[in-house]
């Protein structure tokens, strides 16, 4: 069984999705951001970088453990490791998964994340910013939406492209983004949210996540957004 580092972020939730629709187990391991946990030493070991998630696979390559970070790195290791499943049938399949997966990774996930922070965290109104990743996230929702148009899934058949973008639109509101704008990112948002292991791995930590969409506060705030995550100096446990 291995060890998945969690939170209640859309980058975690990538990750449960598709241990649950591999029918994998798992062990949550619980790192608070609020309170700086993914600050500590022995967090550090884990992901130097001090995000989430993470996953310590105590069966990797050669029956050797393996540590992990990077959301996109741990899907396309676990999907690997599951005899190439969904990542597409041949070469041309898995080009265009690691694409949309691409895609994802580089624009849904760092602009989604950014006009969700200037829209709600942000202690100031930046209307530049605001304005600014707003706008970028109408035109990756239009993106989306004309290629869901054509096809099923992101990449033809359900990957782990679906898997990693569909927690980032969940949030739509908080993105200042509408569904109904989108009609074909809206049935396919239906059809994602209607699979059982996505139901499941959106239920992981469910008792954290009502706390977790609280604005956060004082030092919570600072832990979070503040100098805190750029100190060079390590929390010790």
């Amino acid at each position: 069984m291995l060890d998945l580092y969690f939170w209640p972020t859309p980058n975690c939730y990538k990750v449960a999705i598709l241990l649950e629709e591999l029918g994998e187990s798992y062990a949550v391991k619980p790192v608070h951001l609020g309170k700086g946990a993914q600050l500590t030493k022995d967090y550090l070991a884990v992901n130097p970088n001090n995000k989430v998630p993470a996953i310590v696979d105590p069966d990797g390559p050669d029956g050797a453990p393996i540590t992990l970070f990077e959301s996109g790195a741990i899907m396309l290791y676990l999907a690997d490791k599951a005899g190439g499943k969904f990542m597409g049938l041949g070469p041309r399949g898995r080009a265009v998964v690691t694409q949309w997966l691409m895609f994802q990774m580089a624009g849904i996930g760092p602009m989604l994340g950014q006009a969700h922070h200037f829209r709600r965290y942000a202690r100031d109104d930046v209307r530049y910013a605001i304005d600014r990743y707003t706008n970028e996230a109408t035109r990756l929702y239009r993106v989306l939406d004309r290629r869901l148009g054509e096809a099923e899934y992101l990449a033809g058949a359900y990957s782990l492209a679906d898997m990693a973008t569909y927690p980032w639109i969940r949030p739509h509101k908080w993105q200042g983004q509408s569904l109904d704008d989108h009609p074909n990112l809206q049935r396919w948002y239906s059809a994602m949210r209607a699979r059982p292991a996505v139901q499941k791995a959106v239920e992981v930590m469910r008792d954290r996540l009502d706390r977790n969409r609280e604005v956060p506060k004082g030092e919570a705030w600072e832990t979070l957004f503040g100098t805190s995550q750029f100190d060079r100096s390590v929390k010790h446990d």
